[in-house]
C-alpha cells in the first residue's frame, strides 16, 4: 500500500505535513533551501520533530509569484525528492500542477500529488490517474498571479464544496480510486479574510463528503491580517488555526512550523480520547 495511504488509514489523528519550499521566493521561507545542504538539514528537522509526509514545492504560488519553466521546477524538486529518500523514512509529497513534474516526482519517490489547481493544467488528470498515488485538489479561484484581486462568493462554502465535489466526479470518472482523493479548500487562494474565517468555521462540512480533507493555514497572510503580526511572528496564529481545522475534522494539517503543530495536535488528541 502506498505509505500516504497507510497512515491516513492507520493513524486516528491528524498527519501532520511538513513544508519544504525549494523556491527563492514564497512567501515564508523562499531562498532558505535552495541548496542540498540546506534542504536536507530541514528536511531532517521535519522528521525529528514528527511529520508524516514532506511536502516539497519548487515554484511558488504566492501571489503575484512569477512563473516557472518546467525545466527549472524540475531541477529544483527532483534532486531533493531523491536525497530526501535515500536519506529520510518519510512520505514525500510533490507539489506541482505540471504533469511532467508529476511523473518524474513519482518516479524519484515521492509519494502524493498536492496541486493547487486541482488538476485543471491540460494533461495533469490523466497523468495522475496513471501515477495512481494520492492527490490532493485544492479550490483556487483565478490564478495565483491575479487570486487574491478582489475576490467573490455568493456563498464561498457552498462554492468550494461544489467545485470540489465536481472535481471529485472528474477524477472518479478518469479512473482514479475513491481512496487516493484529498480534498482542501484552498485557504488564502482566491480569498477575503471574511471568506477564510468562514470556511474554517464550516471545514466541517467538507469533512462530511467522506474524503480526507488537507487544511493549510501556516503563517498566511489571513492571520497577519486579524493579527498585525510579520509573517515570522504568526505561531501562535497557525497553531490555533491548526487545532480548529483538526476539530473540525482536517485529517492532513500541513505547517512550517511541525514541532510546535505536532505539540498541540497531541494534546488535542489526548483531550479528546478522554472516557
Amino acid at each position: 500500500m502506498n505509505k500516504v495511504s497507510q497512515i491516513l488509514n492507520h493513524k486516528n489523528t491528524p498527519l501532520i505535513m511538513g513544508i519544504l519550499n525549494i523556491t527563492p521566493d514564497s512567501f515564508s521561507d523562499g531562498g532558505q533551501f535552495l541548496q542540498s545542504q540546506q534542504y536536507l538539514s530541514k528536511a531532517e528537522s521535519i522528521v525529528m520533530e514528527g511529520a508524516d509526509i514532506i511536502d516539497i514545492g519548487g515554484e511558488s504560488t504566492r501571489p503575484g509569484a512569477k512563473i516557472i519553466s518546467v525545466q527549472e521546477e524540475i531541477d529544483r524538486v527532483i534532486p531533493a525528492i531523491e536525497a530526501i529518500k535515500t536519506q529520510f523514512d518519510i512520505a514525500i509529497s510533490i507539489d506541482t500542477s505540471k504533469p511532467e513534474v508529476m511523473k518524474l516526482a513519482v518516479k524519484a519517490g515521492a509519494e502524493m500529488i498536492n496541486d493547487v489547481c486541482g488538476l485543471r493544467v491540460s494533461h495533469a488528470l490523466e497523468t495522475a490517474a496513471e501515477l495512481a498515488v494520492p492527490v490532493c485538489l485544492m479550490h483556487m479561484q483565478g490564478s495565483p498571479r491575479t487570486m487574491q484581486k478582489k475576490p467573490f462568493y455568493y456563498n464561498v462554502t457552498e462554492e468550494v464544496i461544489a467545485f470540489l465535489q465536481d472535481r471529485v466526479t472528474t477524477c472518479l470518472s478518469q479512473g482514479m480510486k475513491k481512496e487516493n482523493i484529498i480534498l482542501d479548500p484552498g485557504f488564502g487562494f482566491g480569498k477575503s479574510v471574511q471568506d477564510n474565517l468562514t470556511l474554517l468555521k464550516n471545514l466541517n462540512t467538507l469533512c462530511a463528503l467522506n474524503y480526507p480533507v488537507l487544511a493549510g493555514l501556516s503563517r498566511k497572510s489571513m492571520l497577519g491580517d486579524i493579527t498585525g503580526k510579520k509573517t515570522e511572528k504568526r505561531l501562535p496564529a497557525s497553531i490555533s488555526a491548526a487545532l480548529l481545522a483538526a476539530q473540525q475534522g482536517a485529517k492532513i494539517i500541513r505547517v512550517h512550523d511541525v514541532d510546535e503543530t505536532s505539540d498541540a495536535l497531541k494534546l488535542l488528541n489526548a483531550i479528546q480520547n478522554l472516557e
